[in-house]
């Protein structure tokens, strides 16, 4: 016997509204998790994003008198769904927008700093490939690149671009002036700084300042 969860037309239209609402809810948790996993570019993310918050407003506007508390519904129907939480009902943007928002907000100093340090990061990887081998060569180098890396804040202590060029650069300083590198040393060299710049982009993006400077 099929069993009705509605009595009439209105019923059966909050109904699927409340369908549709936890399907834009868990879509959204998936959208969000596949942008911070890199499954999605930062445009495709943002247009769908964009799409699924538009959509669930006007379904929270129409769900007004049924729904007074999104969170609280989530709970109710036991929804893991945190990303999507902040997303829709706390942010209300994407987070490629918040992060516009953020980089046009940088102090100019801040953005200076972000292109010294692009600066700093390629001036040794050039030197590596070109294979400059001088201890007194490479050394200053990767001081300014130390400096500069040590003055955003937006970079963790533990950051693994800091941990290697500290590394390298305490290793360099046992050394004499004229010591040079050796083939497999240099090698080694260069693939921890490519290592550590594809990191350091990879946080300028996801503060969204990777084209500054």
């Amino acid at each position: 016997m099929e069993v009705k969860l509605w009595n009439d037309k209105h019923e059966r239209e909050m109904f699927e509204n409340l369908e549709e609402l936890c399907a834009i809810i868990k879509a959204t948790e998936k959208v969000e998790r596949a942008y911070i996993r890199y499954i999605i570019s930062p445009s495709e993310y943002e247009t769908e994003c964009q799409k699924l918050i538009a959509h669930f407003r006007t379904l929270s506007s129409t769900l007004k008198g049924t729904i007074s508390n999104i969170e609280r519904f989530m709970e109710t129907y036991r929804m893991d769904c945190p990303a999507a939480l902040n997303r829709l009902v706390v942010s209300g943007v994407p987070a490629t927008v918040e992060h516009r928002a953020a980089a046009t907000a940088l102090a100019p100093g801040v953005v200076v700093i972000v292109g010294e340090s692009v600066r700093d990061f390629i001036t040794p990887m050039d030197a590596s490939k070109l294979e400059y081998k001088a201890v007194d060569e490479i050394h200053p180098q990767l001081s300014g690149l130390m400096t500069s890396l040590d003055k955003l804040s937006v970079l963790p202590s533990d950051f693994e671009a800091k941990t290697y060029v500290r590394e390298w650069f305490g290793r360099l300083s046992k050394m004499g002036a004229s010591d040079e590198l050796t083939e497999q040393q240099l090698r080694q060299l260069l693939f921890d700084l490519d290592s550590s710049y594809n990191s350091f982009m990879a946080v300028l993006h996801s503060h969204g300042i990777d084209s500054v400077g």
